[in-house]
């Protein structure tokens, strides 16, 4: 487990350009549930949720394991003298003196060592600063028939597929407070939900497809007939657009 972590983790600097153009950003309004004052951000990739924290005015200090990941984010960033990006993996990363108000991680947390995210995020915070987490969910919604007929293409081409897979409400999907819970260095987790639909041409949604870990790592034969076949279902059974629904969960604990 803690290998194919590590391996896939890595896949996302493969093509950062792609990754900062078609990856799904996070709900505006969320941001406005977050604390005030100096951030650490845990993975920034190429700054979905930096840059609506640095409009904000918050002083920032992101940690991105993927070069050219980093690079692109300093180059979104330039503008904000506030945000500072650092390439370096959070696990080794050595904690400034000055602890943080908010401890942010969007899309990135489950990447980190679970041996080590939760008492090291606590180190880097204030008493009383927080730690915030988002994760996102893909979820029943949307072209529901797409989805559904889309789950034979990766019987085919992708050997992991669970049979019978199928996309859940958001209102079936759990929320993840086990770990904070289990914390003695931290309250109560709380949470924020968004649901939201993203519409999609067939080249888009390919193009967000490849910037994910699972597809990433698939052989190159298999990955190519897996966008092959996705492409046609789209092509020919849904006109060539399709609309994806997603849940954004918001998970914030306090030190």
């Amino acid at each position: 487990m803690a290998e194919a972590r590590t391996t896939l983790r890595h896949t996302f600097n493969t093509d950062a350009e792609l990754y900062d153009r078609v990856r799904p950003g996070y709900p505006a309004e969320l941001f406005d549930q977050l604390p005030t004052g100096r951030v650490l951000e845990i993975g920034c990739g190429t700054g979905q949720a930096t840059e609506p924290l640095a409009r904000r005015g918050r002083p920032i200090v992101a940690i991105e394991l993927g070069e050219q990941l980093a690079d692109v984010a300093r180059r979104k960033l330039s503008r904000f003298p506030q945000v500072e990006i650092i390439t370096a993996d959070f696990e080794t990363w050595p904690l400034p003196p000055e602890p943080f108000d908010l401890v942010l991680a969007a899309t990135s947390f489950h990447w980190i060592d679970p041996d080590i995210r939760v008492a090291k995020a606590a180190q880097a915070l204030r008493p009383g600063g927080t730690l915030a987490t988002i994760a996102t969910h893909h979820v029943f919604g949307g072209t529901t028939a797409f989805f559904a007929d889309a789950q034979e293409c990766y019987l085919r081409f992708d050997p992991d597929t669970p049979p019978g897979l199928r996309l859940r409400p958001s209102a079936e999907i759990p929320t993840d407070r086990a770990e904070i819970d289990a914390s003695p260095d931290f309250g109560p987790a709380r949470f924020h939900r968004y649901e939201w639909d993203q519409p999609y041409t067939t080249q888009a949604y390919l193009d967000v497809l490849t910037t994910y870990s699972g597809h990433i790592a698939l052989p190159a034969p298999a990955r190519a007939g897996l966008l092959r076949c996705i492409a046609d279902l789209i092509d020919n059974k849904y006109g060539g657009r399709i609309v994806k629904r997603y849940l954004t969960e918001l998970r914030l604990a306090d030190r």
